[in-house]
């Protein structure tokens, strides 16, 4: 824009006046406006620029906080030398953009971006034939916007704006192809540099005439459908500075060239997540600032040659699968922003000249593999403010920092490594830190909670889960004035702190503070606490007068609580009462998580949980003493996702109104005194994932021919130990797509209840299989664990050839039935198989040879069937116990005794029932084989970065064995 160098004309004056009295507008932010007086110039006021000789030339408006319509606005669009007009960032109220724009003709530049204006863009735009500079860009948000190009679309748009040098039309909604939308730019805009359109709901591909728009130098379409390959050609347009192509559903590999650009600076493709890639070498004299390929599917290492890259400040390649060492572009004096979090890079952090990185304000190397020492040059560089590290296998001592006091750090995290040894004393002397995390380490010493007073600006501190001792007193009062999320999970804490903050997230659980829970702890932080949890402690009762008021989540499992339940806050909407001696289940239920397992509840489930199951995601009352029948009230609008109600005495039936329940995932009634046949009318319930009806009084056959539907998703069924009997329907076999999925291929994620508005927090779901033998806690269940138990009925008849098509199962129990017939061969599909158990039946002729084929069978069970012949040699079947073919007539070979010419033994007779099943928590801890590597028995409200940690290990341990 021009400088004011005219006295201003007393007609333009007179305009900009007027149009200032037609103007809505709040005074308190409106800071131009509110300098135009009368009595001064208007070619010095705010937002305004004149030519030489006083006429308006420039208008600058933008973040005034103007509202209403301007279309009537008198004064504005008389201003006819306007060659500049800037609205952006106001608040027009979904006000159409006025067609009275046109009137302003030597316009060359016009900004209405993010300004609130709606609707069609008008066709007077088009005839502005002057315009350089065009920015429509507005708002789009939950898949529409408040802008579009429809009638006149695209094309007619810019057919007349052939000066058009730069056009932002982000966030309007365009809708067009790509070889539309490309071929309507390429035709009419020759002199285009600056191509920004992000948010437009175009779709792909990329179309080649764009490669005549020779002077683009800015691509900016983040956001949109592309769904196609990163085109080559864009690497070949020669004044190429910024290309911006994230959101994209872009795949394929990406041309190495594109990287080579001389004179690309910004290159972002991130959150394309199946976009492939290598970084290449990378030449000298290149011009790339920003390297932005976050959550891609790029692996590979890191170059060293990425430290040819002189002008690189901001490299952010987290979520990939990069590995290898840390390059040495570490290095780099120009960097400021380094992000390479969850990867796979291994090796050390070496570096010795802190001056190299003088710049570096941003540090996250969290989540992969680095180890040794964290070096102490890396706490000593002058412009570090925030730096992650958690999440790696780093040992040794925390350096201490030097120049503590003068320190910019604001956020430090070393959680989850395996640090040990005291906490620096010097880190109690960094005064601008406002986040520390050190748990899920091996830090030792005593830590005394007055020391954290010195960290006046610290808002979240984490110790949790090392061998600290954190000391309070009952006595003292602690004063904490910023910090908002404190957790002190397993720190030895004997009593209970008077904290004196803006708590928001409280956690001393996992420690022995006994008594009372103080009343002044609902008042913490001026009613500011939402997320309370102590689980874990001796904590016998609630001080009185108590008012439970304003949480969200509220965690007291686990302590020695008793008597009637606390009256439950009305914003709460996760509660966790388990595994204490509370005796009067709640009647006032509005939440999404339930959980109160483990208590001394006696009598009928309330009515009311059962009809308040609109907005209830998680209903849990296993292990209790509960008896009568279920309330066969569950509501129309029904939205639990998990019902436990094992271990209890409820009988009766299963109530038919839990087929309303349609984003059921896990329905455990096991261990009750049910009576009832096969609930077929679950089958209409296709999200259903686990089902668990053993140890009832359930009878009958589970055919259900009546009933379509099917459980695509199901991945645990458990019948045993009713009286069953009929037999195996072999369209159930055809349907559980789940248990015949790739394993390979499947995600390993666990199933969970997240929380709605509350970020990261989520109800772990948990269940009790019967593996190898064995009684199995399983907290943390696999989506891609699969069981199938059967065991303890009266099931009869051949077992289906079908069964062979469930070739992701892990656990089948057939034992204790009365099958008939041989061993299917389709046994040989099931190659992720880890449990067999077949013992007990009438089952006949030879063990198939391709049971042998079955390398991660770990435990078998054929004893007391009518199999003959020689066991099929081979190491699998060799490597197991002689009990575990005992009772079977005729069959001999090793690990038999019995020579196989002289096979004439008799059985011996087996118990009346089956061998009384136990938890064998050595067993479980020590992680043998795939099913009790994840069955970790921990705490599941919230995981610990420590539990995280192990179960970390344990999925890479189960990659290994996918060929992963």
């Amino acid at each position: 824009m021009a400088l004011v160098s005219g006295q201003c004309q007393s007609s333009q004056q007179s305009l900009l006046l007027q149009m200032k009295n037609n103007l809505v507008f709040d005074s308190a932010s409106a800071v131009r406006l509110m300098q135009w007086t009368e009595s001064t110039d208007c070619c010095t006021w705010s937002g305004v620029n004149c030519n030489v000789v006083g006429l308006v030339i420039g208008l600058d408006l933008s973040f005034e906080s103007i509202t209403g319509e301007i279309e009537n606005v008198t004064g504005l669009f008389d201003l006819q030398y306007l060659e500049s007009l800037n609205l952006a960032f106001n608040r027009f109220n979904a006000a159409q953009i006025p067609s009275k724009i046109a009137n302003l003709t030597n316009l060359t530049y016009l900004n209405l971006s993010y300004a609130g204006f709606a609707g069609q863009i008008p066709i007077e735009i088009t005839y502005m034939a002057r315009l350089v500079t065009l920015d429509l860009s507005s708002f789009s948000f939950l898949g529409s916007s408040l802008l579009k190009l429809e009638n006149p679309n695209l094309r007619v748009l810019v057919q007349n704006l052939t000066e058009l040098r730069e056009l932002y039309l982000d966030g309007v909604n365009i809708s067009a192809s790509g070889k539309e939308w490309c071929q309507a730019l390429s035709s009419s805009l020759p002199n285009l540099s600056v191509l920004s359109l992000s948010n437009c709901f175009l779709s792909g591909p990329i179309d080649f005439s764009l490669t005549n728009l020779r002077s683009l130098s800015v691509f900016h379409w983040g956001g949109n459908k592309l769904s196609s390959p990163v085109p080559e050609f864009l690497a070949d347009f020669p004044n190429l500075t910024s290309l911006h192509l994230p959101y994209c559903d872009l795949y394929g590999v990406v041309p190495k060239k594109l990287f080579q650009i001389p004179t690309l600076e910004t290159l972002d493709l991130s959150y394309n997540e199946f976009l492939q890639g290598f970084l290449p070498d990378f030449p000298q004299n290149l011009s790339l600032r920003s390297l932005v390929l976050q959550h891609t599917n790029f692996s590979g290492t890191i170059p060293d040659s990425i430290g040819n890259l002189k002008n690189l400040s901001i490299i952010h390649l987290s979520f990939c699968n990069f590995n290898g060492p840390l390059p040495c572009f570490l290095m780099s004096e120009k960097v400021s922003y380094l992000d390479l979090s969850h990867n796979f890079l291994t090796g050390q952090i070496s570096f010795t000249d802190r001056g190299k990185l003088f710049n570096v304000v941003y540090v996250d190397l969290s989540y992969n593999s680095l180890d040794g020492r964290i070096p102490g040059s890396l706490f000593a560089l002058p412009s570090l403010q925030r730096l992650y590290l958690d999440n790696n296998r780093f040992e040794g001592q925390i350096p201490e920092f030097s120049d503590a006091p003068s320190s910019l750090l604001k956020s430090l995290d070393l959680s989850a490594n395996r640090l040990e040894g005291p906490i620096p004393v010097s880190i109690f002397e960094l005064e601008k830190l406002n986040v520390l995390e050190l748990s899920s380490n091996k830090l030792n010493g005593t830590v005394q909670l007055g020391m954290l007073q010195k960290l006046g600006n610290l808002t979240r501190l984490d110790l949790s889960y090392n061998n600290l001792a954190v000391q309070a007193s009952r006595s003292d009062s602690y004063f904490l004035p910023m910090i908002s999320t404190l957790r002190l999970a397993s720190c030895k804490l004997s009593v209970f702190p008077t904290l004196k903050s803006q708590l928001y997230h409280l956690d001393l659980s996992d420690n022995q503070i006994s008594g009372e829970i103080p009343n002044w702890i609902w008042q913490s932080g001026n009613r500011a606490l939402h997320h309370l949890n102590l689980s874990h402690n001796l904590l016998v009762g609630l001080q009185e007068p108590y008012s439970v008021s304003d949480l969200d989540v509220l965690d007291l499992r686990s302590n020695l609580l008793q008597g009637k339940i606390p009256k439950l806050p009305p914003t709460v909407v996760y509660v966790d009462y388990s595994n204490n001696s509370f005796t009067s289940v709640p009647t006032d239920i509005v939440l999404q998580v339930l959980d109160l397992s483990g208590n001394n509840f006696s009598g009928r489930i309330p009515p009311c949980l059962i009809e308040s199951s609109y907005g209830l995601g998680v209903l849990n009352l296993r292990r209790n003493r509960l008896q009568s029948t279920i309330s066969d009230t569950f509501s129309e609008n029904c939205t639990l996702q998990t019902i436990d109600l094992s271990d209890n005495q409820l009988e009766g039936m299963v109530p038919k109104s839990l087929a309303n329940c349609a984003d059921l995932q896990i329905l455990n009634i096991g261990n009750n005194h049910f009576n009832d046949t096969f609930p077929c009318w679950l089958n209409n319930v296709s999200s259903l994932r686990i089902l668990i009806l053993r140890s009832n009084k359930f009878q009958g056959e589970i055919d259900c021919p009546q009933i379509k539907g099917s459980w695509p998703m199901l991945q645990i069924f458990d019948l045993a130990s009713n009286r069953f009997c009929g037999r195996l329907n072999k369209k159930y076999l055809t349907t559980w797509e789940a248990m015949m999925a790739d394993s390979v291929k499947s995600e390993l994620k666990h199933l969970q209840f997240p929380i709605d508005q509350l970020d990261q927090l989520y109800y772990q779901d948990q269940v009790t299989v019967t593996t190898k033998g064995l009684r199995l806690e399983l907290v943390k269940i696999l989506t891609v664990f699969t069981s199938v138990d059967l065991s303890c009925n009266n099931f009869q008849g051949p077992i289906p050839e079908e069964m062979g098509l469930l070739k992701s199962l892990h656990i089948l129990n057939l034992s204790y039935n009365a099958f008939t017939g041989p061993l299917p061969p389709s046994v040989e599909n099931m190659k992720q198989l880890e449990s067999l158990d077949l013992s007990v039946n009438n089952l006949t002729g030879a063990i198939p040879a391709q049971l042998a084929s079955l390398n991660f069978l770990s435990f078998l069970n054929v004893s007391y069937n009518h199999f003959v012949g020689e066991i099929p040699l081979g190491t699998q079947l060799q490597s197991f116990s002689s009990t575990s073919f005992d009772g079977n007539e005729g069959l001999c070979g090793p690990p038999l005794t019995t020579d196989c010419t002289n096979s004439s033994i008799l059985p011996t007779p087996p118990s009346a029932s089956p061998p009384e099943s136990k938890i064998d928590w050595l067993f479980i801890m020590m992680s043998i084989g795939f099913t009790v590597g994840f069955g970790a028995v921990v705490a599941p409200l919230m995981f610990t970065k420590k539990v995280n940690k192990w179960y970390d290990d344990c999925i890479s341990k189960y990659r290994v064995k996918l060929g992963m």
